[in-house]
C-alpha cells in the first residue's frame, strides 16, 4: 500500500513546498475551551485537559488543520459540557461497576487500586476522545450511526483496558469487571451523545462551505437562508456578467463566475449553488455546471424557474430549500454508510491487533535515527479539506531540505516525486516502506473520519496546485489506503496521467464489492513486498 510519490504512501517525507503558506493550526487534540481572548461571537480554541491533549498532541499526533469555524458560544459550550459530564460519568460507572463486582467476591477488598484504576481510566478516555476528536465542534458533523459506532469502539476499548488490569493486579484489588463496567457506562454515555449533546449543538456545528454564483435577490436571499439552516457557511459569492455588484458583500464578493474554477482551485468548498435566472444567464449557468461536473464538486440549481398559483411539487421534500441537488459522483447513501462503519470496525479492530507491532517499530526508529517516531504531512481530502495524515518516519530528520537538491533525480512523470535508492530513506524505513508498515498509522486517519480503508490516495497540496482540472474530480470521495493503483505489483511503471485515470474509474465504478476486491488484491503485494521499489 505505499505509494512511490511525494503524494501518497512511502513518499518523500516533505510536506508542503515552500511556495504554499502553512495553513493554519487548529488543536484537534484538545478537550477544553483555552481560556484566551477571541474576536467577538468566536468561541476560542479548545485547551488540552490537565495540558495532558497539548503535550500528547505535540508529541504524537499533531495539530490538524480543519480548524472550526466561529460558531455561537452556545456550540462551544455543548462540547465543553459533553466532555464534563462523560468524565463524570465514566466516575460513577466505575465506582457502580466496582461495587457489582465487589459484592461478588467475600474477600477483603483493597480500595487503593480503585483510585488508580479510575484515574488510569480516565487519562485512556481523554487521549482517547483527543485522536478522534470526540470534544471537537466538527465532531457533531458525523451521521449519528457513525458517532455512535465511535463511541461504541472507545467504551469498548476501554473495557478492554480494565479488562487487562485485571491480569496485573491482585484478585483483592477493588476494580470493576469489564462486564459491569459496559453494563453501566455503555449506555449511558452513548445516550447523553445521541439524545442530549447532539441535540444542543444542531444548527450551530462547524459547517459545511458553500459557494454562491450570483448577487441578484434569489443569490443574496439564498445565502441568508443558508447562513439562517445553520448547515452551511456562505464562503463567498461569484457575480453573473450582466449583475449589478452589491456594496454589502464587501471581501464576500470573490469575483465573476468565469473565475468559478480559479476559486474551487483554491477554497475547499462542498457544495456550490448557480442562483442565476435561466432565461436571462443560462450561458453562464451552464458554464458553471460544467465547471462543477469537471471538479466532481455538488452543486444546485433552481427548482422553481417558473410561477405557479395553484400546482405544487410532486416531491416536495426533495426541493426543501428551492433547489434541485447534483452531484457529479453517483451517490450510493446506504452503501457509503456501510462503509464508514466497516471503515471504524476494521480500523479499530486493526488498531487494537497491532498495538504491539506499533510498540515495536517505534523502538527500533528511536533506536536507530534521531527525531520524531511520527511524520505527520498535510494532504487534501475530501472536496480538497486539507487535513494531517500521520506515518512511521522512515526518513531522515532533515529529508524535506535534501528534496530540492534531489529534484533533478525524480523518476516519476507529473507532480509527483519519487527516485529509487532515496538517500534520505534510513535502513529501518527502506524495511518498513517495503512492507508498507509506515502506513499503520495512518488507521488513525481512517478511524477518524479523514480517510477511507478504499480510495484514492491522498496527495499534498502542491501537487494539487499543478493539476489539471479534470484531475482535480479525485478528491470528490474521501481518499483511502489503497486504491486500484496500489494495488497494481508494478505499479512503478504506470505513468502518472494512467495513475489519474485509475482514481477516475474507481470512483466511477465505485461499489462494497468492489472495494473488498481491492483490500484482498493489496494484502499480497503488501505481505510480499511487491509495491514498493
Amino acid at each position: 500500500m505505499s505509494d512511490n510519490s511525494s503524494g501518497g504512501l512511502g513518499a518523500g517525507e516533505s510536506a508542503v513546498g515552500p511556495s504554499q503558506p502553512p495553513p493554519p493550526r487548529s488543536d484537534g487534540l484538545r478537550i477544553w475551551p483555552r481560556r484566551a481572548r477571541a474576536p467577538s461571537g468566536e468561541v476560542p480554541e479548545a485547551a488540552g485537559l490537565w495540558g495532558v491533549g497539548r503535550r500528547f498532541r505535540n508529541r504524537l499526533v499533531g495539530d490538524t488543520l480543519q480548524r472550526p469555524e466561529p460558531t455561537s458560544g452556545s456550540a462551544g459550550f455543548a462540547t465543553t459540557l459533553n466532555s464534563v459530564v462523560d468524565l463524570c460519568v465514566l466516575l460513577i460507572s466505575i465506582s457502580i461497576a466496582t461495587m457489582l463486582s465487589v459484592s461478588e467476591r467475600p474477600v477483603e477488598i483493597s480500595f487503593p487500586e480503585f483510585v488508580f484504576t479510575t484515574f488510569a481510566a480516565g487519562l485512556v478516555w481523554v487521549i482517547a476522545c483527543a485522536v478522534l476528536r470526540h470534544y471537537d465542534l466538527r465532531a457533531f458533523e458525523r451521521d449519528a450511526v457513525e458517532d455512535a459506532c465511535l463511541v461504541s469502539v472507545m467504551v469498548i476499548g476501554l473495557a478492554i483496558f480494565i479488562g487487562l488490569l485485571h491480569l496485573v493486579l491482585p484478585d483483592s484489588a477493588a476494580i470493576p469487571k469489564a462486564s459491569h463496567f459496559l453494563l453501566v457506562f455503555w449506555p449511558g454515555v452513548l445516550a447523553l451523545r445521541l439524545f442530549v449533546f447532539r441535540v444542543l449543538s444542531e444548527n450551530q456545528i462547524a459547517k459545511q462551505e458553500a459557494l454562491i454564483v450570483g448577487i441578484g435577490s434569489l443569490g443574496r436571499l439564498t445565502g441568508e437562508d443558508l447562513e439562517k439552516r445553520g448547515r452551511h457557511r456562505v464562503v463567498g459569492y461569484l457575480e453573473f456578467p450582466d449583475e449589478t455588484r452589491s456594496g454589502l458583500l464587501g471581501s464576500r464578493l470573490l469575483g465573476t463566475s468565469s473565475n468559478l474554477e480559479a476559486v474551487l482551485q483554491t477554497t475547499p468548498v462542498s457544495e456550490v449553488f448557480i442562483a442565476g435566472d435561466l432565461l436571462k444567464q443560462a450561458e453562464a449557468m451552464q458554464a458553471a455546471i460544467r465547471v462543477c461536473e469537471t471538479f466532481g464538486i455538488p452543486f444546485a440549481l433552481p427548482a422553481y424557474v417558473f410561477r405557479f398559483e395553484r400546482a405544487t411539487p410532486v416531491a416536495r421534500a426533495a426541493i426543501a430549500d428551492g433547489y434541485l441537488h447534483y452531484h457529479s459522483v453517483r451517490i450510493k447513501r446506504y452503501e457509503l454508510a456501510v462503509k464508514r462503519l466497516f471503515d471504524i470496525l476494521c480500523s479499530a479492530a486493526a488498531l487494537t491487533l497491532l498495538l504491539p507491532l506499533f510498540v515495536v517499530l517505534a523502538i527500533l526508529i528511536k533506536l536507530t535515527s534521531s527525531g520524531p517516531v511520527f511524520f505527520r504531512q498535510v494532504r487534501v481530502g475530501l472536496h480538497g479539506r486539507p487535513f494531517q495524515m500521520f506515518k512511521f518516519r522512515s526518513m531522515i530528520s532533515n529529508a524535506e531540505e535534501l528534496k530540492e537538491l534531489l529534484a533533478k533525480h525524480n523518476e516519476r512523470t507529473g507532480p509527483v516525486f519519487k527516485m529509487r535508492n532515496d538517500p534520505r530513506i534510513t535502513r529501518v524505513g527502506a524495511l518498513m516502506r517495503k512492507f508498507s508498515l509506515d502506513e499503520l498509522p495512518q488507521l488513525i486517519n481512517v478511524l477518524r473520519g479523514d480517510m477511507s480503508m478504499v480510495g484514492p490516495r491522498p496527495p499534498v497540496p502542491c501537487e494539487v496546485a499543478k493539476y489539471e482540472p479534470w484531475q482535480r474530480r479525485r478528491l470528490s470521495m474521501r481518499p483511502g489506503l489503497t486504491c486500484i493503483w496500489q494495488s497494481s505489483p508494478n505499479r512503478d511503471q504506470i505513468p502518472f496521467e494512467q495513475w489519474m485515470y485509475l482514481d477516475m474509474q474507481y470512483i466511477d465504478h465505485w461499489s462494497l464489492a468492489q472495494d473488498f476486491a481491492l483490500i484482498c488484491k493489496t494484502l499480497p503485494v503488501v505481505v510480499s513486498g511487491a509495491g514498493e521499489r
